[in-house]
């Protein structure tokens, strides 16, 4: 692979381009409402998204995917890239100096004159949207991280740098994208209720929708497969299960599919 951390990033930093970030923002649907994967740094209260930077030799979009399975232990990921953020004024020694100060303590002593020469510089990160089946992901923190958890979008935690800003416009392009993404069939598992679905668009416009035309308009599109009830309870209450042909849903995708 080309990134891992089989060695502490301080004795690999020169392996990377310089000034140059990666940032991913990971969508999960659990709760009924979306979440955040997010990682708390070691010995401060400042959490931050999944990143990292990019090695001389490799492409973006393959050092994204193998920095998310080491944070979820999953490959299969929606990823897209989004977003460049390019602030003069974004990098640590401008937005977040103290918490870089209580990291930096975590290094040995004769690495730390190259790690401030290496923080002081303006970082242009590029963002990547990703969308997971939060069930699947086993989050595990990275070294500079004491805790990896979903975050609620609805109550995020003090952000390091401008992580906030860029989970704004992830969300902004999210809802603006809605009928041109693998929603139901990444962030779902592989059999759902139709509630399930309805709530997952709901949550994502940040809105009600209406149940018979949400279901109306769904099922016109002919993207679903319906399957046995969800036996829970009584029988004649009990809800359908549906799963998603990929075929149809992948055709409708590249064009949008247009229900909502």
């Amino acid at each position: 692979m080309p990134y891992h951390e089989s060695r502490p990033f301080y004795d690999r930093i020169d392996d990377f381009v310089p000034s140059v970030s990666l940032d991913c923002v990971v969508f999960g649907y659990k709760d009924k409402g979306l979440h955040v994967l997010l990682l708390k740094y070691k010995n401060t209260d400042t959490w931050a998204l999944p990143g990292g930077f990019l090695p001389m030799d490799a492409e973006m979009e393959e050092v994204v995917t193998d920095i998310l399975f080491e944070r979820t232990g999953v490959r299969d990921i929606y990823l897209n890239q989004f977003h460049t953020f390019s602030s003069p004024t974004r990098g640590w020694k401008d937005r977040d100096r103290h918490n870089y100060e209580v990291i930096k303590s975590l290094w040995p002593v004769e690495y730390q004159v190259k790690l401030d020469k290496w923080f002081d510089q303006r970082f242009i990160s590029t963002a990547f949207m990703a969308l997971i089946d939060a069930s699947l992901a086993k989050p595990v923190p990275d070294e500079l991280s004491d805790d990896c958890s979903w975050v609620s979008l609805n109550d995020l935690p003090a952000m390091a740098l401008d992580h906030e800003e860029i989970i704004q416009e992830a969300q902004r392009q999210l809802r603006q994208r809605i009928n041109n993404l693998p929603l139901g069939r990444s962030l779902l598992p592989n059999r759902f209720t139709m509630s399930d679905l309805q709530s997952l668009y709901e949550a994502v416009l940040g809105k009600k929708l209406d149940r018979g035309n949400f279901q109306r308009k769904i099922m016109k599109l002919g993207i679903l497969h319906r399957h046995e009830k969800l036996m829970t309870g009584a029988s004649n209450k009990a809800p359908y299960l549906y799963s998603i042909d990929s075929e149809i849903y992948d055709r409708l995708l590249s064009t949008g599919i247009g229900f909502i």
